[in-house]
């Protein structure tokens, strides 16, 4: 038989864990190995439990769902975490996908909907909920104008880098391919959003596919 999908539940509200811990439990192929209620018991959970899928919460006091992302794929760069919240805010979307999410859905979901997301981000696939998927399309349609070839004053290395953020690669991944520390990859990556004068990763990766520099 094949191992169950290890899930870990990351929220600060008892009976949303709960109320998902129940659920889940019932679905085949999937174990909820763990339940903390704020960021950093989440990474120490994750430590111990290694977990394929982490259900995150954004809204959390002292470290939110963004930074918790952060952290806990500097550590275990393959696991999955899938964002579960009531807010669709352009101000907490970007800032989680960029960090590395796997996959956005609301907390009004089904559950079955939930339960297909894991079972989908564990085979590799992400699911963005439709409002979510919407404003990525739109944030890609945006600008029709042409670009200023920015990417001009890249250094080679910042290039090789701008690549592979284009390629939605995190920054671990980065790392590991081009030999170099995940703190150089992050300075690089800060070096790139100033020349390109873009705010986050989605929009470097943004102007690389339209410069035909993503491949």
């Amino acid at each position: 038989m094949e191992e169950p999908i290890k899930v870990l539940l990351v929220d600060d509200h008892e009976m949303v864990r709960i109320g998902l811990a129940a659920v889940l439990d019932t679905e085949d192929g999937i174990e909820v190995v763990g339940e903390a209620s704020n960021g950093v018991d989440g990474i120490r959970l994750a430590q111990s439990y290694r977990p394929d899928v982490v259900l995150m919460d954004l809204v959390m006091e002292g470290m939110d769902g963004v930074e918790t992302t952060a952290k806990l794929l500097e550590t275990h760069p393959d696991c999955k975490v899938i964002v579960l919240t009531s807010f669709i805010d352009d101000s907490k979307i970007y800032p989680v996908i960029e960090a590395g999410a796997f996959s956005y859905l609301l907390k009004t979901s089904r559950a079955s909907e939930i339960a297909e997301a894991i079972r989908a981000a564990a085979r590799g696939q992400s699911v963005l909920e439709s409002q979510v998927a919407a404003k990525m399309m739109n944030r890609f349609r945006a600008p029709k104008q042409e670009q200023p070839r920015l990417h001009d004053d890249l250094t080679e290395r910042e290039m090789d880098v701008l690549k592979r953020v284009a390629q939605g690669k995190s920054n671990q991944e980065i790392a590991d391919e081009l030999f170099i520390g995940v703190k150089t990859v992050k300075f690089h990556v800060t070096n790139i959003f100033n020349k390109l004068n873009v705010e986050d990763r989605t929009q470097a990766a943004i102007y690389a596919h339209k410069q035909g520099i993503a491949d």
